[in-house]
């Protein structure tokens, strides 16, 4: 779901013409919506977890003086369909691993930041718009 989604429930709680079967409505769309959002972040989580013990295999097999050290990166990135195909752009594939550093350092120093509490958010609705039934 959109902030603007978002912005519109609010709207919708707000005004004193809601009535009570259409806030159980609204109610049923948020759990549905953050039943997805776990669902989806359970399988980030996952795929996190076996990208990083991948990565730190790979770093002990090194350390063991392994033949290939690279075989366990190498699988997870071949179930996923990632795996780098022979005569890909090697820099098109290093360009996009610097963006996605930079994009991480930058979303690390936001959250770093605190938000001022007293000034108001200033809303902005992007996207197409979503009517609540009445």
């Amino acid at each position: 779901m959109t902030r603007s989604e978002y912005d519109d429930i609010r709207a919708f709680l707000a005004d004193p013409a809601t009535q009570a079967g259409d806030l159980l409505d609204v109610a049923r769309t948020l759990v549905e919506d953050l039943e997805q959002a776990r669902m989806r972040e359970a399988m980030v989580r996952t795929h996190y977890l076996r990208l990083l013990t991948a990565a730190r295999a790979t770093v002990a097999a090194e350390h063991a003086g392994a033949p290939d050290p690279m075989t366990f990166v190498r699988h997870e990135l071949d179930e996923r369909g990632q795996l780098p195909q022979p005569g890909e752009a090697v820099q098109r594939i290093l360009s996009d691993a610097q963006a996605a550093a930079a994009l991480l350092a930058c979303l690390a120093e936001q959250q770093t930041k605190p938000r001022p509490r007293d000034s108001m958010r200033l809303r902005r609705c992007v996207g197409p718009v979503r009517s609540l039934r009445r």
